[in-house]
């Protein structure tokens, strides 16, 4: 499986890093069964987070066609002015608007491609309007936004909606990496790696199985 990590200017680095170590030690455990790289819609340049002081190097370009699974991060609210939201939102807004929100809306369209999201990652394809009708989770700030966008919004820390996988707060980010190493390889290098990151996976990964409660 070849993996790409979306960074656009503002990004959230522990949304990029947290499943990105994850997935690379599930590599190594694994023989080498999965390859990630650093993507930006521009192709090989330095990104900026929205954490001052702290930037990542894209080397190579945003490829729906190349990649297995597209993993998208949040934003971190470095712009000043307004609330921590509101420079949140404006952040993703920029990027929706950018080539990178089409080259997102052909990976979450193409057959074949997963599409995982840390965080606000939802909210940016939310704002492509890439997942109407879709079932997904975003952090639990913006969920009433995240509504008027079209999605079936489940408040739950992992959502599993087919090819689209969606994780809540920035923390999350590890055990989605743990949730995408058991779809690609196995829960035994799963829990291996859960092991060697020291890591308790929390909650229940929501899918659209089984009988509805009947719940008073």
């Amino acid at each position: 499986m070849h993996a790409q990590f979306v960074l656009f200017d503002g990004f959230d680095p522990l949304d990029v890093l947290g499943p990105y170590e994850t997935l690379l030690a599930g590599s190594t455990a694994a023989g080498g069964a999965i390859t990630a790289e650093l993507a930006a819609a521009e192709g090989p340049r330095e990104v900026a987070s929205g954490i001052g002081g702290i930037a990542l190097r894209a080397t190579a370009a945003v490829d729906p066609e190349r990649a297995d699974l597209v993993v998208v991060p949040g934003a971190a609210p470095g712009e000043t002015g307004g609330s921590m939201s509101e420079a949140i939102d404006r952040v993703l807004s920029r990027a929706a608007r950018s080539p990178l929100g089409a080259l997102l809306v052909a990976a979450v369209q193409r057959p074949g491609t997963a599409v995982a999201t840390v965080c606000g990652g939802s909210m940016l394809l939310g704002m492509t309007g890439a997942l109407a009708g879709r079932r997904a989770t975003t952090n639990r700030l913006g969920l009433a936004e995240f509504a008027r966008s079209g999605v079936e919004v489940v408040d739950a820390r992992l959502v599993e909606d087919g090819d689209l996988i969606t994780a809540g707060g920035v923390t999350s980010g590890v055990d989605l990496g743990l949730l995408l190493l058991e779809r690609e390889v196995g829960p035994l290098v799963a829990r291996a790696v859960e092991d060697l990151l020291h890591h308790e996976r929390r909650g229940t990964v929501w899918r659209a199985e089984g009988p509805a409660p009947e719940l008073a």
